[in-house]
Formats: C-alpha cells, sequence, structure tokens
C-alpha cells in the first residue's frame, strides 16, 4: 500500500514539475513575443517618421514644380485663352521688360541720332520691332526658367514616391514580423499545453496500470 502512495507521490510530484515547466514555457514563449512586436512596432514607427520628415522636406519644392507647370501650361495655351493673355500681359507688364524697352529703345535712339538717322525708317522699323522681339525673346525665357523649377518639382515628387515605396515595403514586412511572432506565440503555447496534457494522460494510464 505505502509503494502505490509512493507511486503517487512521485506521479504527483511530476505533473506539477510539467505543469511548472508548461508555464514557463508560455511565459518565456510571450515574452520574446512581446519583444519582438516592441521592436517591430519601434521599428513601424521610425520609418514613418523618416517618412514624413522627407516629405515635408520636399514639399515646398513639388509645390513650386507643380506651379510652375501651371506657368508653362498657361504660356502655351493649354488652361485657356483667358490664362495664356493674362500670362503674357504679366510678363509685358512687368519691371523687366519696361526696363530691357527702355533701355533698348534708348540704345537705338541714341545709335540713329550718332549716325544721323534718327528719322529714318531704319529708326523706325527697329523700333516697331524691337518689343515683340523682346517680348517673344523674355516669354521664352520665362518659360524655361518655369521648366527648370517644373522638372525639379517632378524630381521631388519622385523621390517622394520612392520613399513612400520603400516605407510600405518596410512596414509591410515589420508587420510580417509581428504576425510571425504573434503565431510563434501562439504555437509555443500551444505546444506547452498539449505536453502538459499527454504528461495527464501518460501519468493516467500509469495509475491504471497500478494494482491498489
Amino acid at each position: 500500500m505505502s509503494d502505490i502512495w509512493g507511486d503517487i507521490a512521485t506521479i504527483g510530484g511530476g505533473l506539477v514539475s510539467s505543469w511548472l515547466a508548461s508555464e514557463a514555457q508560455s511565459d518565456a514563449a510571450s515574452s520574446a513575443s512581446n519583444a519582438q512586436i516592441t521592436s517591430a512596432n519601434a521599428g513601424i514607427a521610425e520609418q514613418r517618421r523618416q517618412f514624413d520628415a522627407i516629405q515635408q522636406l520636399l514639399s515646398p519644392w513639388v509645390g513650386t514644380g507643380m506651379g510652375a507647370l501651371a506657368s508653362q501650361a498657361d504660356l502655351l495655351g493649354l488652361r485657356g485663352d483667358a490664362n495664356q493673355q493674362k500670362a503674357i500681359s504679366a510678363i509685358e507688364n512687368g519691371s523687366e521688360y519696361q526696363e530691357y524697352v527702355k533701355q533698348g529703345e534708348e540704345a537705338i535712339l541714341q545709335n540713329a541720332s550718332a549716325t544721323g538717322g534718327l528719322r529714318g525708317g531704319n529708326t523706325q522699323g527697329a523700333l516697331a520691332e524691337f518689343r515683340p522681339q523682346l517680348l517673344n525673346s523674355l516669354i521664352n525665357q520665362r518659360f524655361n526658367q518655369f521648366g527648370n523649377l517644373s522638372t525639379g518639382g517632378q524630381n521631388s515628387a519622385a523621390l517622394t514616391a520612392s520613399a513612400a515605396s520603400t516605407t510600405g515595403t518596410n512596414v509591410s514586412n515589420l508587420l510580417g514580423s509581428i504576425g510571425s511572432a504573434q503565431a510563434g506565440n501562439y504555437l509555443a503555447q500551444g505546444a506547452a499545453q498539449s505536453a502538459f496534457l499527454n504528461g495527464i494522460g501518460s501519468t493516467l494510464g500509469t495509475l491504471a496500470g497500478k494494482s491498489f
């Protein structure tokens, strides 16, 4: 009889040990999973912070480029005749054009006066052609200037898009790590519980085989 109680005590002790081991394994799995999840979440936050910084840094260039592209479209008449006329008038009425007109016409008249052709047809023709040619030249110059800005904006937009794509990929990978950590935790806890239950079944079988 004493042997039976000894066996029961031994088996009971084994069950307690198995249960403690199962709990320790489950706790370890949870701790490891939580650490991995915390690390992944920190990585996601940092990825998003870096993207926000890049977007903020490039935003002025993108905005300026978009405005420049719209100005190019206005000069080409792509946004209607009214906008085209407004864009050309802005150049024609601008201080740059007015100053060039003043300097150019003075130079033509001074040259004509020095050569005695102040009232000649050539002088009048030169004066008549000067303003349209100057305006056309400034329109082309302004279009190219807008082109440089719109190209810079396009490049900045491309960099922003590339950063967004990289951030999306990295965040997706980190989310996958979180999923793997959670799945690993569940599997480890399931394995620990299964081992403990198998131990109970084995113990019951052992007890059943004993003769009381």
